[in-house]
C-alpha cells in the first residue's frame, strides 16, 4: 500500500533518509534483473529539463551537445528534456543531430522531448499565421523523431475571447498533431501563460482536439494567467493530469528542511500519482538563491525522498 507523505512526515525523515531514498530510487531501474518487474517499477522517474541550466548555457560554459554528459555525470540523471532555443538552427542539421545521438548513447542518456518556443502562434488569428506556425513546428517534430524523443512541447498562445481562442488553438493544434502522429511523435502543451495557465481552458482544448497523440505537460508553477491573476496550481495540475505525457517539477526555493517553498511537493506528487501517472518528472529549477547545480540537486533530493515514501 502506498504511503502518503505529509509535511511532518517529511521533516522526520532527515538527511539519512534522503540518502537512503536516493539509493533505493537508483536500484529501481527497468534494466535490473534482480527482482520481478512489478517490484522494480518506481512510482515515477526523474529527468532533467535543459532550462535548469539556461544561465550556464547562455554564458557559454556548456553547449547543447554537452547536455547528455552533464546530466549523467554531474547529476546522475539519465533522461533529459531539451529546449529548442539552445540549438535553434540545428533542427534539420543531420550531422549535428547524429552527434547529439552519439553523445547521448555514449552516456546511456534517454532523450525524452524537445520544448519548442519562438516558432509562431498555433492559435494565430489568421489561417496563414497558424499554417506558418505549424510549418515551423514541423521541423522540431522531425528533429524529435530523429533523436528518439516521444514528444515536442508547444505553447497554446492566442488572443481574443475565450471561445475564439479555443477555436483557433484547436485548429492549429489539430493540424500539427496530425503531422506528429504520422511520425509517431506526440504534441504536448504546457501551462505557460495566458489562458494556457487556466487548467479548465487547457483541459477543454484537450477534449476539443481529442487525439491520442495530443497531451499535456503539467508544470507545477506556471499558473499566472495575467498580472495579478493566478490560477490555483493544485487544481490546475489535477485538471491537466488526465492527458499528461510528461510532468515538469518546477522549483525555485527551499527551506532548511529541503522542502520547496512555493509548491507543496508531497501534495502535488499525490495529485500526479493518483492520476495514474508513473512516467518522468522533469526537474526545472528556476530559482536564484542557489546555483543552478545546487538547485537541481536540491530538487532531485526532494523527489527522491518522496519516491522513497511511495516505494
Amino acid at each position: 500500500m502506498r504511503q502518503n507523505l505529509d509535511r511532518r512526515d517529511f521533516l522526520g525523515l532527515g538527511v539519512a533518509a534522503m540518502t537512503a531514498g536516493a539509493m533505493l530510487a537508483g536500484c529501481k531501474t527497468e534494466s535490473s534483473a534482480s527482482a520481478a518487474p512489478a517490484v522494480l517499477a518506481p512510482a515515477f522517474k526523474i529527468s532533467l529539463a535543459e532550462w535548469s541550466l539556461h544561465r550556464r548555457l547562455r554564458a557559454g560554459d556548456m553547449t547543447n551537445l554537452d547536455f547528455p554528459s552533464v546530466a549523467r555525470k554531474e547529476f546522475g540523471i539519465e533522461a533529459i528534456e531539451f529546449v529548442n532555443s539552445f540549438f535553434k538552427d540545428k533542427s534539420r542539421d543531420q550531422a549535428y543531430l547524429a552527434e547529439l545521438r552519439k553523445r547521448a548513447n555514449a552516456e546511456g542518456t534517454r532523450m525524452l522531448l524537445i520544448m519548442v518556443d519562438g516558432e509562431g502562434r498555433l492559435g494565430g488569428t489568421t489561417e496563414r499565421e497558424r499554417a506558418e506556425a505549424v510549418s515551423h513546428h514541423t521541423r522540431w517534430l522531425e528533429a524529435a523523431k530523429d533523436l528518439g524523443c516521444h514528444s515536442i512541447r508547444v505553447n497554446a498562445s492566442s488572443e481574443g475571447p475565450r471561445s475564439e481562442q479555443l477555436r483557433l488553438l484547436a485548429d492549429g493544434m489539430h493540424a500539427l498533431v496530425t503531422i506528429g502522429a504520422s511520425m509517431g511523435v506526440n504534441v504536448i502543451v504546457e501551462n505557460h501563460g495566458g489562458l494556457s495557465s487556466d487548467g479548465a481552458f487547457l483541459a477543454e482544448l484537450m477534449r476539443t482536439v481529442n487525439h491520442p497523440c495530443f497531451g499535456t505537460l503539467p508544470d507545477f508553477g506556471n499558473f499566472t494567467i495575467a498580472a495579478g491573476q493566478e490560477y490555483d496550481r493544485y487544481k490546475g495540475v489535477a485538471e491537466l493530469m488526465p492527458w499528461a505525457k510528461a510532468v515538469s517539477a518546477k522549483s525555485h526555493d527551499f527551506d532548511s528542511h529541503g522542502l520547496e517553498t512555493h509548491t507543496d511537493y508531497p501534495r502535488m506528487l499525490d495529485i500526479v500519482l493518483d492520476a495514474g501517472y508513473h512516467g518522468h518528472l522533469g526537474i526545472e529549477y528556476e530559482g536564484g538563491k542557489l546555483s543552478e547545480a545546487e538547485g537541481i540537486l536540491a530538487t532531485k533530493r526532494l523527489l527522491e525522498v518522496i519516491l522513497q515514501s511511495h516505494a
